[in-house]
């Protein structure tokens, strides 16, 4: 089924008409909803097919395709009726394992060619950009800032994580808002904080973690191997932690720098083990005390609840667990983008 192709005399004018590029899993489309605009999604594109898949799982056959954004011109966005444009383009160009290539990666390409229409569609009244910290310093932040300034917007820019909302993780994101109207306020400094009406108390990892009823979780234990090599500098949360590392795409392939681990016991208990395994006579008693930590990933659907995708949202049937980590490391943290829609006031 092809999106929805809008008369422009059946339009709401008070209706946020949506093209959602990069689209994902759906982190934007949440965002939205979470943010209780009246909108539609007009058209969702992205490359990905394991997203798309997801995405339509979620949000209905169809809802996603599979489009190149090269191909999208201005002819096309004024006939989907679009007057919001959502997107989180490719990080990797902007990053140390993409080698900082920045517009010289060709997964830029996209995104320069969206730089390009910027000028040529005037109904577009809101743009808001996701990308990693450190893309306010590349060339392709700067192409777009001043592509934004010539189109006639205005653009405000933050460095956020969700830390600073509540919620037990640190996750930060560049994101840029821009509006055809002028920012109250000067908008030349980025803010790094959120408004204070959407700052909640700093949730445990307890709230997040699905409970052990059997043998669901056994599956996410780490190896005995694992545990030798790695454990001493893995990230390990409790159910008291109250922060947890950014989840990457390769969470589970790599041991350091991918996301946090977890453990059920208490801290205490965690400490006092783990101190008795310097201490062991042989191998096979530090083994015992290293399983004794219980310590296991986290999983896909905890992993969601961190970068606060709903409690409907899920994968369907056959999605690996790879998969998920993969396409949860590229995606968004619902609840800051959607506190990033009062600026379309």
């Amino acid at each position: 089924m092809e999106p929805q192709q809008l008369d422009q005399n059946e339009q709401n004018p008070s209706e946020y008409r949506v093209l959602e590029l990069f689209s994902g899993i759906g982190g934007m489309h949440y965002a939205i909803r979470r943010a209780g605009k009246p909108f539609r999604v007009v058209a969702a594109m992205e490359i990905n097919p394991v997203a798309n898949t997801i995405y339509n799982h979620n949000f209905g056959p169809g809802a996603a395709k599979n489009s190149n954004i090269l191909s999208l011109t201005p002819e096309r966005i004024h006939q989907l009726g679009a007057n919001v444009i959502l997107m989180s383009p490719p990080c990797q160009p902007f990053t140390r394992n993409g080698h900082f290539k920045d517009v010289e990666d060709r997964r830029a390409d996209p995104f320069v060619h969206l730089c390009d229409l910027l000028d040529k569609i005037p109904q577009v009244r809101f743009v808001l950009l996701e990308n990693v910290k450190g893309f306010e310093r590349s060339q392709a932040c700067e192409q777009y800032k001043v592509r934004l300034t010539a189109a006639g917007f205005f653009f405000r820019e933050f460095i956020l994580s969700p830390h600073d909302y509540g919620v037990p993780n640190t996750r930060h994101r560049y994101y840029c808002v821009a509006k055809r109207t002028p920012f109250e306020g000067p908008t030349q400094e980025i803010i790094v904080k959120p408004h204070n009406k959407h700052v909640k108390s700093l949730k445990s990892i307890s709230e997040i973690v699905e409970p052990d009823d059997g043998d669901h979780l056994s599956r996410y234990l780490l190896k005995p191997d694992l545990l030798r090599k790695r454990l001493a500098i893995m990230d390990i949360c409790t159910p008291d932690s109250r922060n947890s590392m950014c989840f990457t795409k390769a969470y589970t392939h790599y041991a350091e720098g991918t996301g946090s681990v977890y453990s059920p016991l208490a801290r205490e208990e965690f400490d006092r083990i783990y101190a008795q395994i310097g201490l062991a006579e042989d191998a096979e008693e530090q083994d015992r005390l290293r399983a004794s930590l219980k310590v296991r990933y986290f999983t896909p659907k905890e992993v969601a609840r961190l970068m606060s995708f709903p409690e409907g949202f899920g994968f369907p049937k056959g999605t690996t667990d790879k998969q998920c980590y993969r396409v949860l490391g590229n995606s968004i943290n619902v609840l800051v983008v959607s506190s990033l829609f009062d600026e379309m006031e």
